[in-house]
């Protein structure tokens, strides 16, 4: 039998994988991923992703804004999303954040959208998940201020930024999370930057449909192929796959209590 894995980042809602939902949660539980947690990015799509997770045994979901969709939906409220997370199902705040890589125009919308968010994440107890990218002193600068106000758990998604931010959320008390990324041959400085994090502060996600890992680069991505990161991040930790799977899915229930 495989280890029990989670892919704590998917989109199960996104056309490349909703055509064939129930072959792709088959496969990944064929895999070992037992469960995942599918994102909603704009709340106009809340609907679509919450019946994934009511559908499917082990499917939980996260809802915010997208920080590249800041400029074209509606702000959402502390309000709002403090009433979502009553659902059973719903296990986070976001994805929420900055990126200044498409969308730096937007960059004070965002910044106002992210401390929403973590308003929400406080007063809900779920962990907030950050998108970030070409945004790292903003960002930095943001969750330190913000965790000084009033503390929240987090995890940066599909963590690929520099030492600066991946220290300043590790001093938070936050999460790092493996993406496919960090499978590829070339991003060794990246899984250094992994390597150098205490391992309880590790996650793994897909982020599917995007960025699958060796051997599916280039290909459509899905939960099942978070073994493949799994196993980059057991090498980089010189460990068994058996006990970095057995460590990350810990720390997933440690971070997604209602999802545990």
């Amino acid at each position: 039998m495989p280890p029990e894995i989670v892919d704590s980042h998917c989109h199960l809602d996104f056309p490349q994988l909703a055509e064939d939902l129930d072959a792709v949660i088959a496969r990944a539980r064929a895999a070992g991923v037992t469960r995942m947690v599918t994102i909603c990015t704009k709340l106009r799509e809340l609907e679509k992703v919450q019946a994934i997770a009511d559908a499917h045994e082990g499917v939980f979901f996260a809802a915010g804004i997208h920080p590249m969709s800041v400029a074209t939906e509606p702000m959402v409220t502390v309000e709002e999303l403090v009433a979502l997370a009553q659902h059973p199902k719903m296990v986070g705040i976001g994805e929420t954040g900055l990126d200044y890589h498409y969308t730096a125009d937007s960059a004070g919308a965002q910044q106002g959208s992210l401390r929403i968010h973590i308003e929400a994440a406080r007063q809900t107890g779920l962990p907030l998940i950050i998108h970030a990218r070409d945004a790292d002193d903003d960002m930095a600068r943001i969750l330190t201020e913000e965790h000084s106000a009033g503390a929240f758990d987090c995890v940066m998604h599909c963590f690929s930024s520099g030492e600066g931010l991946a220290g300043a959320a590790l001093d938070l008390g936050f999460y790092l999370s493996m993406s496919g990324i960090a499978a590829f041959p070339k991003s060794e400085s990246l899984r250094a930057i992994f390597r150098a994090a205490p391992l309880e502060r590790i996650l793994l996600e897909t982020d599917a449909p995007y960025l699958a890992p060796p051997p599916y680069r280039g290909r459509r991505n899905e939960p099942a192929y978070t073994v493949h990161t799994a196993e980059a991040g057991a090498r980089a930790f010189h460990m068994p796959l058996e006990d970095f799977a057995a460590a990350t899915t810990a720390n997933f229930n440690r971070l997604f209590r209602k999802a545990a």
